[in-house]
């Protein structure tokens, strides 16, 4: 079996897919072969050994396809490292309140397979590259546009699950 990790994410406007990609790129820097991968576009997990799955939230919840992918592969999912991750802009506010709101969007997701790690990040609203629905959505919420991403928290959480990881002889030792 390959040494290899894949990051599967399904995104709106692109923030998540920008955080999927970094974290791909911290695991590489620890020396893991890793593909980051539109969960659409992710329909094996042959040659994983881990996986991190990561999804935008709307209207409360994980993008459905973030969801079937889960539900699709849980029983592949069971027998390796998986974790998850959610990117939504109430995070920005940084308090413990709203982290445990946010926290509990996963719910319905834990439901189907627990992780080893769970990730909670702020985003980032760009408005120009919401469809009119979503930006009168985003607007009647109130989301603060900008960039409100902690790529140290970010890259704090994916050390943190690649250590873990690690100590189970996951990672190459090609560097």
């Amino acid at each position: 079996m390959q040494n290899k990790i894949l990051v599967a994410y399904a995104t709106k406007a692109g923030s998540t897919a920008e955080i999927a990609e970094f974290i791909g790129q911290t695991l590489c820097e620890n020396g893991a072969v890793v593909d980051v991968r539109p969960v659409k576009e992710a329909r094996s997990l042959e040659g994983y050994r881990a996986v991190i799955v990561g999804s935008a939230i709307r209207m409360g919840r994980w993008l459905p396809e973030a969801v079937k992918f889960v539900e699709v592969h849980k029983t592949e999912l069971a027998h390796m490292p998986t974790a998850y991750f959610l990117v939504s802009l109430f995070l920005s506010e940084g308090t413990p309140e709203m982290r445990a709101t946010v926290a509990a969007y996963l719910d319905p997701v834990r439901a189907i397979l627990e992780p080893s790690s769970i990730g909670l990040f702020p985003g980032k609203m760009d408005y120009s590259k919401l469809s009119w629905l979503d930006r009168q959505a985003a607007k009647m919420v109130k989301a603060p546009e900008g960039d409100h991403r902690d790529w140290q928290a970010i890259w704090d959480w994916t050390q943190a699950w690649a250590q873990a990881v690690q100590q189970d002889g996951l990672y190459a030792t090609q560097r």
